[in-house]
């Protein structure tokens, strides 16, 4: 397993971890993570890459080590606006390779389409994007957010890592017993009550008021510039958010057709967390791509 290192940046007035491997000055690659995940999540491709490069992965805010804000809500372009921070601090003035997955795809799709010239290659794994909104939704969207202000939301705690690496394999069987044992050391961490608690903000379950505006995130995307690498899991469930099988392809397809230079990929035998299922398969896709 490939060392790694840890850094803390403050990044608009939050601590947060930025975890490194890597040679300093190797080509760099940026990699995000997703929803309820950490940036040590991409140990194992990490660890499958074969040539010399400086991986550079935060902990997105409220996230892993990363400070948590104290307001009552997490808003989506305070994302695309840590990510900007970050690439100034250790790219300034370079456009560069970027890598997202699930909610990192949908923050490095964004960013890659506000700042084109900053993106010199753009793989997004599974960022598919949430459902189309309509008007219509707004007043009960924003009626479930205050009722929801009423009760803070919380995480389940857990007697020991062991029941940690446990529940992540419940979540993805194809996670070997090593993987959930290691991915269990930086998901969570022991508090005073001798528990084992996830290392996320429970307000991250907290839906946001605003609907999302999938033409809008589609601008974005026909912004982008550079070289697109789009890679889907072959046994994935995130269509499902987007209502029957043909119905969410088509979706997919639309919003794909939205970008202009795009290589799209269906990786075999891997479910959402394609990379922990088929780390050595998408380091190869990635070095290929980026090289």
């Amino acid at each position: 397993m490939k060392s790694s290192r840890s850094e803390f940046l403050t990044v608009r007035g939050l601590r947060s971890h930025i975890r490194h491997w890597g040679r300093e000055g190797a080509p760099k690659i940026f990699m995000v993570h997703g929803w309820m995940d950490v940036a040590a999540s991409f140990q194992f491709v990490v660890d499958c890459l074969q040539q010399d490069w400086h991986v550079i992965a935060p902990d997105w805010r409220g996230f892993g080590l990363s400070g948590r804000t104290q307001s009552d809500t997490y808003w989506f372009p305070d994302y695309v606006g840590d990510l900007e921070v970050i690439l100034d601090h250790y790219s300034p003035g370079e456009a560069v390779n970027l890598v997202g997955h699930s909610m990192g795809g949908n923050i490095v799709g964004t960013y890659a389409g506000v700042r084109p010239h900053r993106v010199r290659r753009l793989v997004n794994l599974e960022g598919f994007g949430l459902p189309a909104t309509k008007p219509e939704q707004s007043p009960k969207r924003y009626a479930q957010w205050l009722d929801d202000l009423r009760t803070p939301p919380v995480l389940r705690n857990y007697p020991d890592r062991q029941a940690v690496a446990a529940r992540l394999q419940k979540t993805n069987p194809r996670l070997t017993g090593e993987r959930a044992d290691f991915l269990s050391q930086h998901w969570s961490a022991p508090n005073e009550a001798g528990e084992w608690e996830i290392l996320g903000d429970p307000l991250h379950k907290k839906p946001s008021p605003m609907l999302y505006q999938v033409e809008e995130v589609l601008a974005c995307w026909r912004a982008i510039t550079a070289p697109v690498m789009w890679v889907e899991a072959e046994d994935t469930n995130m269509w499902q958010w987007m209502g029957p099988k043909e119905q969410a392809r088509a979706e997919i397809d639309r919003r794909l057709s939205n970008l202009a230079n795009v290589t799209a990929h269906m990786m075999p035998d891997a479910g959402h967390m394609l990379h922990h299922d088929q780390p050595e398969l998408l380091a190869r896709m990635l070095e290929d791509f980026l090289k």
